[in-house]
């Protein structure tokens, strides 16, 4: 049965570096970090897993996670992490159309591709990129990126390759509540510099935020 599940955030990525051109081993070592677990002799990204203040938390089902999520957000908590590629309720929720949708790995996938790829706009640098897809504050950075490259070294295949983009696509989910303010999901919108798939409202400049505790960390 894991092992079935284990295999769900890698075809995602898969399907989501297709889509968007990032390359797919930036993808699978980014859901390797994020939301890497051991289960018996083997290593892979969980799709069912949620970051609450800090502490990870691997459920057996997407039903499981969600009402968890679900009673995180009754809690009065909005700051909590979801699916393989680990977004952020309360920076990222409204671009996605429900709670159920972050759950989605490839709704998930598509939209951590889709940030990564504005981030690598901003350095050329993939490396640099995934440093900022968690925090912008450079030691958290250069923490997270440290374990990027475990990662990306045990999956082996020589260095990142630099792909081509192709046109943008509607890759990320359709904003259904609240007022839309990421600037690629209105018609005509103009791109912020920080990535066009980042919130206009003040934020702290990762998709994340400064997380300084994680407990799901691979390796």
């Amino acid at each position: 049965m894991t092992g079935g599940v284990q295999t769900v955030c890698e075809t995602a990525a898969r399907r989501a570096s297709s889509m968007t051109g990032v390359p797919l081993k930036v993808l699978l070592a980014v859901s390797l970090t994020e939301s890497g677990r051991k289960t018996g002799a083997t290593f892979g990204a969980w799709p069912w897993t949620l970051n609450i203040a800090g502490k990870g938390a691997f459920f057996d089902s997407k039903s499981a996670a969600l009402a968890r999520a679900h009673a995180t957000l009754a809690g009065g908590e909005r700051s909590f992490d979801l699916g393989c590629f680990q977004i952020n309720y309360r920076w990222h929720g409204e671009a996605f159309g429900a709670l159920s949708d972050m759950l989605d790995p490839d709704l998930n996938a598509q939209y951590a591709a889709r940030f990564l790829r504005d981030l690598f706009a901003e350095s050329g640098d993939w490396s640099v990129a995934v440093g900022h897809y968690h925090s912008r504050t450079p030691q958290y950075a250069n923490r997270y990126r440290k374990i990027f490259h475990r990662h990306l070294a045990n999956l082996g295949g020589g260095p990142i390759p630099v792909q081509s983009f192709p046109p943008a696509t509607a890759v990320a989910p359709t904003v259904t509540r609240g007022p839309n303010r990421f600037p690629l999901l209105q018609p005509g919108g103009a791109p912020v510099s920080m990535g066009s798939l980042v919130p206009t409202r003040p934020n702290t400049g990762s998709l994340f935020g400064d997380r300084t505790s994680r407990s799901m960390w691979g390796g």
